[in-house]
């Protein structure tokens, strides 16, 4: 019997050692990495943009514990936003868990001032250019194509740096001469005509017919010109 009780204390010493031994350690820098990673294959990102992933310190009094199985992670938030908590669990028999904060920043291409612009400047390569921003630092609907905006004019003055930006832009202003094409799906007209106000790209604007003298409304999709669906 004590023979018996030897050879079972032997096995579950020599067990506990093979767990011992086969357990994963982890240090700061692994998770650091492990919830970068994470973060950047779950988020998605808009178009032509890319992440800035800020993870927080973990205590240092926190001591990191060994797994016998991999880790996992996962935001319980069900919005994933600016600031979130990711959270690391070992699943095996003697789990445990962290929550760390994670600052998430998303960047995206945005046409800035390449100087200050005073009001009614035409809008060229000269002076402007793509720069990554920051998305919570921007305001209005940003434009991000220079092909798109070259020719527009600025509404107000501009210092350098500004986002060009539907609101501070108009690709149709007031009293210039505008392209109007009215079309359906089996023929177009073209006409043209006087802008009777300020239109960035998508607004719907009135223009008076310089033939007609009728006025109509259409929306804004070119430098100087509106559409009309018939």
């Amino acid at each position: 019997m004590n023979k018996l009780k030897i050879v079972i204390a032997i096995t579950l010493i020599y067990l506990a050692s093979i767990n011992a031994s086969s357990a994963m350690t982890f240090d700061r820098d692994y998770l650091y990495n492990f919830i970068k990673s994470y973060v950047e294959d779950n988020v998605s990102l808009p178009a032509r943009g890319k992440l800035k992933i800020e993870v927080s310190e973990i205590d240092p009094r926190i001591t990191l514990q060994p797994c016998l199985l991999p880790l996992r992670a996962n935001i319980p938030e069900k919005h994933i936003g600016r600031n979130v908590n990711v959270k690391i669990v070992c699943p095996d028999e003697e789990s445990w868990q962290l929550y760390i904060p994670v600052k998430i920043h998303t960047i995206v291409p945005v046409l800035v001032t390449r100087m200050r612009i005073s009001k009614g400047t035409l809008l060229s390569n000269a002076n402007i250019e793509i720069i990554f921003k920051d998305n919570g630092q921007i305001r209005g609907t940003v434009l991000t194509n220079p092909k798109v905006v070259v020719g527009a004019r600025t509404k107000r003055n501009l210092s350098q740096g500004s986002a060009i930006t539907n609101q501070n832009t108009c690709f149709v202003c007031k009293g210039e001469p505008v392209n109007i094409i009215a079309k359906s799906e089996h023929f177009e007209i073209k006409s043209f005509g006087i802008a009777l106000n300020d239109g960035s790209l998508g607004e719907i604007i009135s223009v008076r017919n310089r033939k007609s003298g009728r006025v109509v409304q259409g929306q804004v999709n070119a430098i100087n010109q509106v559409i009309i669906n018939l």
